[in-house]
């Protein structure tokens, strides 16, 4: 179980002209992940990083060393237990973790889900991307790329409540397609590998006929295009998902033809100055419904937003990241 800490502190310049700031290093804050060893979690553990250099506390990335959501839930319940300041979680198994987060909540810690939701807990808001849109936004590439018509595979981890909204999205979009079938949903189940090795079956046997992958997740779609890069000059259209620095290399390559990125940093700014805020300004009662109470001082999301990218933009993303690169790692002594 690896612990990435990931605790900063300046001066919260941004809220107020005060001399210091109204939190304190003491403050302890998690994120909790499905695999802390997934290189997507690297942009939102910068956006961690300079919320928590602004806000003078303490945040730690935690999860397994590989997907899995039982181990994912025995870690929330432990850290649960430790009574942080609040707990960021990106939900693997809803079912599993509801019952965590809702006796957090009782316990009267603050609890955001993040990127992945459990809608039917009572966490107190969900931060990340609109994933119904995102699916459909992806899907409008491929219904174009297609000219209308083909059969597509599509990738994901079953139960895990963002990708089965972004592929609610892409058969959505598909329904106004009729010569557009989505003839295989493959659950890779957290790991990858799965998903070369399907596709390479697939494009081996020939069956079924593929015109199209599309992934949920943002592994997969690299996978698909060392299968392509291996099968030349075999082509098919590759609608990915994330911008994992190989997702965008197989843009350039022309082996994924385009991708729909979150903004993880954004995700991981937003949802420790929101936790410590609650920290802070502390509600009358966690457990009241704020999701559906008209009167609620909280939102029941925050969309963080998303954006397509293909081989036009792909030079203009590369150049807004830089940016944020230098929030990589940790302040010496963490």
């Amino acid at each position: 179980m690896p612990l990435v800490v990931i605790a900063a502190s300046v001066l919260w310049l941004l809220l107020t002209s005060c001399s210091s700031t109204p939190h304190n290093i003491t403050e302890k804050y998690y994120l909790i992940v499905p695999n802390a060893k997934s290189p997507y979690w690297e942009e939102v553990v910068q956006g961690l990083n300079r919320a928590a250099r602004e806000l003078k506390v303490s945040v730690s990335l935690m999860g397994p060393d590989t997907y899995n959501s039982q181990e994912q839930r025995d870690i929330f319940h432990k850290i649960a237990a430790s009574k942080p300041a609040g707990i960021l979680v990106s939900v693997a198994d809803p079912k599993l973790l509801t019952p965590e987060i809702d006796a957090a909540i009782t316990a009267g810690i603050p609890v955001i889900t993040v990127d992945s939701d459990a809608p039917e807990s009572k966490r107190l808001l969900f931060v990340g991307t609109n994933n119904y849109e995102a699916g459909q936004m992806g899907a409008r590439m491929a219904a174009k790329q297609l000219n209308g018509k083909g059969n597509v595979v599509a990738f994901l981890t079953r139960g895990q409540e963002n990708m089965e909204e972004r592929l609610s999205g892409y058969r959505k979009i598909f329904e106004a397609y009729p010569q557009i079938k989505i003839v295989e949903v493959v659950d890779i189940k957290g790991d990858p590998r799965i998903a070369f090795d399907r596709a390479n079956e697939i494009l081996d046997k020939r069956k079924p006929e593929v015109d199209a992958f599309v992934s949920m997740e943002g592994q997969s779609a690299k996978e698909v295009a060392e299968v392509l890069r291996r099968h030349k000059p075999m082509t098919k259209v590759v609608i990915a998902m994330d911008t994992l620095a190989p997702t965008l290399e197989g843009i350039e390559q022309g082996l994924i033809t385009a991708t729909v990125a979150q903004k993880p940093f954004t995700m991981g700014y937003t949802s420790l100055r929101t936790i410590a805020d609650l920290h802070l300004y502390k509600l009358a009662n966690l457990q009241n419904d704020f999701r559906r109470n008209p009167h609620s001082p909280l939102p029941a999301f925050i969309d963080t937003g998303a954006a397509l990218i293909d081989k036009s933009s792909l030079a203009a993303y590369r150049a807004g990241r830089v940016e944020i690169a230098t929030e990589k790692g940790s302040p010496p002594g963490s």
